[in-house]
């Protein structure tokens, strides 16, 4: 089956949700997921009787216990609809929320699990659907599960939205994860940084002969030559944060079905005074990678912050307290992009200030790149940029690029456009394939004009202008000048001008008389 038939049983499963009554983007998203556990529950116990008969072990440990075999997907599926439905909804339910814990680190992803499908018809239409996908197939799998969460498209309560995808991939090359390193995002959302992490390491660590294009022409990458880092990147590497138990769900299927094994997805308000105690070792000069586009909520509530990040600097805004942990949670050399509003670009207040002034002077503050106003519609139009940083070194220069176009329209539909700005007909493109080479080449382009879309800022200069981050308070534009001819030539046109502005003022004076 290709790609696309998949894709299209995504689609399938979606409408049958929505016509179901399940219209909530990300209660759809949930409810798939507890069915795709189940699945993967059963197969993982599959996998384990295969390994016992092989190997003739006696008294193996499996995650349905002999009495709850009927709640296995393969027996269930079998049923008739109300049969079925009455199995899901009163009994593997209950059991993911109450006997999981010791049986599979899986267990606190589902610990709170509710069932929304209200009819034993959308139940079997589910379970079959989910039935014919690919979950065994990990080239395919992953990116089925990211083609579903492409639809979502609504903003979490806290201002959480999804990152586009190719906006996190230029994130991720731009900062060059090694497979022997620690990678976090605070606010993880649905891992989409992480995976488009495992992604990077996958298409840089693939032997050539080994990578295949699917019918769609998406190249599948094997990452064969990840395997001496595979227990590294399956158990330690890739860590998640998040207050909201949906997305955390979300987060470690996404994980998951990317083939690592024990997700690192942690129930964590990373802002909390309660992070340094629950995780002491993460919360502080533990990791060597942070990407992240943290909630832009504006404020919360004081009294539950970390008093340590209080200290820094005296703000609620969590677009800066958010700063100030990365450089917390970073060791001394690792690095960050992450995303922020505009306003910690120039902010006036005493705590922007102080958190750019904390960039600059006691960090090494690389880049900042502004992106298109709307890159983030349809969930929200506000203007963002990246910023690149490493913990501790010296920032003796920025460099400053602007993204005019990200390949997409930026109104709320985001659709594709071509891929390269034609100067003559003034069709949009797409600098993100620029904005990484020279990204890739910016050591030797020190002496750019401020004309140009990326440049160097001295650090001296942004200091005299209170840190100002704004691209465009150092962006010059061009300006062509206009030649109109000689005075006569001039003159002569203006003259003619005037001839035809008077014959057809008598042609309507005619008309009227």
């Amino acid at each position: 089956m290709s790609a696309q038939e998949f894709r299209n049983k995504i689609d399938v499963i979606w409408d049958k949700f929505w016509a179901g009554g399940v219209t909530n983007p990300i209660a759809v998203i949930e409810q798939v997921s507890f069915l795709m556990f189940a699945r993967i529950l059963d197969l993982q116990d599959t996998r384990t009787e295969k390994m016992a008969k092989r190997l003739k072990k006696q008294n193996v440990e499996y995650i349905f216990p002999e009495k709850k075999q009927h709640l296995r997907w393969e027996h269930f599926r079998q049923l008739p609809p109300e049969q079925s439905f009455n199995v899901v909804t009163n009994e593997l339910f209950p059991f993911f929320r109450n006997e999981l814990q010791d049986r599979t680190p899986l267990a606190k992803y589902l610990a709170n699990a509710q069932c929304l499908i209200s009819t034993p018809a959308l139940m079997v239409e589910a379970i079959e659907r989910i039935s014919e996908l690919p979950l065994e197939q990990s080239d395919l799998k992953g990116d089925l599960y990211e083609y579903m969460l492409g639809k979502l498209s609504t903003a979490g309560i806290a201002g959480q939205f999804r990152t586009p995808r190719h906006i996190i991939q230029k994130m991720v090359e731009m900062v060059d994860p090694k497979p022997t390193e620690t990678v976090c995002d605070p606010a993880c959302g649905t891992a989409g940084f992480l995976v488009a992490t495992l992604d990077y390491l996958n298409r840089t660590h693939s032997s050539p002969d080994l990578v295949i294009e699917d019918d769609l022409g998406h190249k599948h990458y094997p990452g064969d030559l990840l395997e001496p880092y595979r227990d590294h990147i399956n158990n330690h590497m890739l860590n998640g944060f998040d207050f909201d138990t949906t997305m955390l769900r979300i987060a470690a299927m996404n994980l998951l079905l990317h083939d690592v094994q024990s997700p690192c997805i942690q129930y964590q308000d990373t802002l909390n005074d309660k992070f340094a105690e629950n995780f002491p070792k993460e919360s502080e000069d533990y990791f060597d990678v942070i990407l992240a586009n943290p909630p832009f909520k504006g404020a919360i509530n004081a009294d539950g912050v970390d008093p340590v990040l209080r200290r820094r600097v005296k703000t609620t805004k969590t677009e800066l307290l958010f700063l100030i942990n990365f450089v917390r949670m970073l060791k001394v050399g690792g690095r960050a992009a992450v995303v922020v509003p505009d306003g910690v670009l120039f902010g006036s207040s005493r705590a922007h200030l102080a958190v750019r002034q904390m960039l600059i002077d006691e960090n090494q503050l690389e880049a900042v790149i502004s992106l298109p106003s709307n890159v983030f519609k349809p969930y929200a139009g506000v203007s963002t940029a990246i910023l690149i940083f490493s913990k501790g070194g010296r920032t003796d220069n920025v460099w400053f690029y602007g993204v005019a176009n990200d390949g997409f329209s930026l109104d709320d539909k985001r659709t594709p456009l071509p891929e390269f700005l034609d100067k003559d007909k003034k069709i949009p493109g797409n600098d993100l394939p620029d904005l990484l080479t020279q990204w890739k080449e910016r050591d030797a382009k020190q002496d750019s004009e401020r004309t140009a879309k990326c440049f160097f800022v001295p650090v001296d200069e942004v200091r005299k202008n209170k840190y100002d981050l704004s691209y465009s308070r150092y962006h010059e534009e061009a300006y062509e000048e206009e030649k109109l001819g000689e005075p006569e030539e001039i003159i002569e046109r203006m003259g003619s001008l005037e001839k035809e502005i008077s014959k057809d003022l008598n042609e309507l004076k005619g008309m009227l008389g």
